[in-house]
């Protein structure tokens, strides 16, 4: 009974993946290869002077397509029912909308997770060496925009417009940290690793604040979503 219902969550997450991303759902994360692809040839041609450091991994070099990518999938997870006009059936799944919306978020959340980590072994390898729990770092960063638009999905009822205004967030916050020149512990992008001029015990107490914050800022956004996707009638409207 147990291994049943295991399997079921997992065909369950399988459809909801194959949904948002199609029959090719496997080469989404390897897209994402690109970018270190990039980032050695600007090496190997002198586009930039400097070799990478354990300093640009976390956002310069793993989090850029792994952070736009959670934008992406983010904005379809609600959106798409929306546009797609397939809202009203979601609504009669058994165990409520709630259900699918959960099981969508955890299936655009897996092609993150195995992007980032093609990305780590191939930045490990050839590019610079680095601390595992950089790479933690950005799977928050990710979780937060792929949340973020979801909940921009739900709000602005458009995928476009919620992909817009999440890209705008982003590079917003790129600029705050100066694109990883300055850190503060109160953005997703925050990377310890990066801080400088702060002693080890206030820097502890900021990585820890910050992962636990957004962590708790995380659940906060997904039941907002799933609460503002629950309000049918203002989703339905046209």
């Amino acid at each position: 009974m147990l291994s049943a219902r295991i399997l079921d969550r997992i065909e369950l997450l399988r459809l909801s993946t194959r949904l948002q991303l199609g029959r090719r759902a496997w080469l989404v994360p390897a897209l994402a290869l690109i970018w270190p692809a990039y980032r050695a040839i600007s090496l190997v041609f002198g586009w930039r002077q400097q070799s990478f450091t354990e300093d640009d991994v976390q956002n310069g070099l793993i989090g850029v397509p792994v952070y736009m990518l959670a934008v992406g999938l983010g904005v379809r997870i609600i959106a798409s029912e929306i546009e797609q006009r397939t809202l009203e059936v979601t609504y009669t799944v058994p165990g409520g909308a709630k259900r699918v919306w959960m099981a969508k978020l955890v299936g655009a959340m897996l092609p993150l997770i195995v992007a980032g980590l093609l990305i780590a072994i191939v930045t490990a390898i050839f590019l610079t060496p680095y601390s595992p729990h950089v790479l933690y770092g950005s799977l928050q960063g990710a979780a937060f925009y792929l949340v973020l638009g979801m909940g921009l999905g739900a709000l602005f009822r458009s995928e476009i417009t919620a992909a817009l205004v999440g890209s705008v967030i982003l590079l917003l916050n790129g600029f705050v940290i100066g694109f990883g020149e300055y850190q503060t512990r109160w953005s997703p992008l925050f990377n310890p690793v990066a801080a400088d001029n702060i002693n080890e015990a206030d820097l502890l107490a900021y990585t820890i604040q910050n992962r636990i914050g957004f962590a708790l800022l995380i659940a906060a956004l997904v039941a907002l979503a799933c609460a503002r996707a629950e309000r049918r009638e203002q989703l339905l409207r046209i």
